[in-house]
């Protein structure tokens, strides 16, 4: 056998890693994942799933116990890995990518603004009193992992800064559900746990100031400070996104510096020499080797280190799991009835008519403001068409109407409403954008110059 030819385990292991490069995967599991919940719930075995997921779970280490059901292992562990690469792509896109300036970050602020405010009043004008008052911030989420699916649907047919504007508009999105789910959803408060929580979050800070790298520290400090806010009342979701904002986010070796030691190392291995063959490498190989494994790590910020390595676990693993856990709800002769209801009905008016509304009006106020500019290329039909795929709000969705509804029939209305808007969103946004754009043989100048108002589309 060559030394380049596959092994029988790449043989094994290439489809499943052309499944998981495509764009299209994240969101094909996640519905997968849902489809299951969906019909194992309504099967013969439904009693075994909420049997599975209502399993209580107990871990304890000396003094300090937690003893949760499953689901909330789920949604409140689990779900800390999703939250914590949320803090780092919000970090990321802070310091390096679409809302590094004012200028760049004014038009998905302004829409995801629209997206959360005008959703959530819809909600509560059909739903003005408690319970289903406490469900507004159900509608105000976007699942970016079926938005950006839904439009990679429609492949090289959309303009990279609608793709961008989207990107952003989720993440904006996310930090406006963040802020909700600490402000307002968070019952009681133990003060010394929170403390006890801040004082470590302030060390992971610290370390950060003073150069530590080890991302073992990091996340011993995380776990930490993700138990203290547990105990503390204020939802542990929160304790994962603090602590991404203190991954560090700087390099150990500049541009230039990494050039110069590259190539000293390139000359390092061309005089030692490699083997011909794909056998073991001599001292003197391994040194020069393991040097370069050093030095491409100091080239690369830890946040983006581990972004990368817990992008495929959440999208893979964590996702779906939750959409398992969760989706689960009984389509019976009562399904239809249930629309009807308040908190049904204000879910999915919020998602469908609340985000294209208010996305696409705060859009069109902020041009015509002069506080923000169309990404170029982009009409404002297209903007449509994703101001409507705002309204899949499903995975933040399912998570806010857990918080919100302690009463299962209460979070089981809630689900209706999701998994209707969220559909009929996603169903018509991907209509929309594909009549709005065009295949690229079709027509390339159309959308070059953005129009000044809805009504011009």
């Amino acid at each position: 056998m060559h030394a380049d030819d596959p092994l029988p385990i790449d043989r094994f292991l290439n489809p499943f890693r052309d499944f998981a490069a495509n764009k299209l995967a994240g969101a094909g599991l996640l519905l997968a994942a849902t489809a299951v919940a969906l019909v194992w719930a309504n099967s013969p075995l439904a009693a075994s799933y909420h049997a599975l997921f209502e399993m209580p779970v107990n871990i304890s280490a000396g003094p300090l116990e937690i003893k949760k059901p499953l689901l909330h292992w789920i949604n409140d562990g689990l779900m800390g890995f999703f939250f914590f690469v949320v803090g780092l792509e919000i970090k990321r896109e802070l310091l390096a990518g679409h809302l590094r300036s004012a200028r760049m970050a004014a038009l998905p602020i302004a829409g995801a603004l629209g997206g959360m405010l005008v959703p959530a009043l819809l909600y509560l004008a059909l739903n003005p009193t408690a319970p289903g008052g406490r469900g507004w911030g159900v509608p105000m989420a976007t699942d970016i992992a079926f938005a950006l699916g839904v439009l990679a649907l429609l492949g090289e047919r959309v303009p990279v800064g609608l793709k961008v504007f989207l990107t952003a508009l989720a993440i904006i999105d996310d930090i406006g559900a963040i802020i909700v789910i600490g402000l307002f959803y968070t019952e009681s408060v133990a003060l010394v746990s929170l403390v006890a929580g801040g004082a470590l979050f302030a060390l992971a800070v610290a370390l950060n100031r003073v150069g530590m790298k080890s991302s073992v520290a990091y996340f011993v400090l995380g776990t930490l400070v993700w138990l203290a806010f547990l105990k503390s009342g204020v939802h542990a979701t929160l304790a994962a996104v603090l602590m991404a904002f203190a991954i560090p986010a700087r390099r150990r070796v500049a541009g230039r510096s990494f050039d110069e030691r590259v190539q000293g190392l390139l000359r390092e291995l061309r005089a030692v020499g490699l083997p011909a063959r794909a056998e073991l490498l001599t001292h003197e190989q391994h040194d020069v080797i393991s040097a370069m494994a050093v030095l491409l790590e100091d080239a690369t910020a830890p946040l983006q280190r581990l972004e990368h390595v817990l992008v495929p676990i959440v999208t893979f693993f964590v996702l779906p799991a939750f959409a398992l856990a969760n989706a689960g709800l009984s389509v019976g002769e009562g399904f239809f009835s249930a629309l009807l209801d308040e908190i049904a009905l204000g879910v999915v008016v919020g998602l469908f008519v609340g985000k294209q509304a208010g996305i696409l009006g705060f859009c069109w106020a902020a041009v015509r403001l002069g506080v923000a500019d169309l990404p170029a290329g982009v009409t404002w039909r297209q903007v449509h068409g994703v101001a409507i795929l705002g309204g899949i709000g499903f995975t933040m969705s399912l998570f806010v109407a857990a918080l919100a509804f302690p009463a299962p029939a209460e979070q089981d209305l809630a689900k209706v409403g999701i998994l209707v808007g969220s559909l009929v969103s996603g169903v018509v946004g991907l209509a929309v954008l594909r009549g709005a754009t065009p295949a690229p043989s079709a027509s390339r100048g159309d959308d070059r110059a953005p129009n000044p108002s809805p009504a011009d589309e």
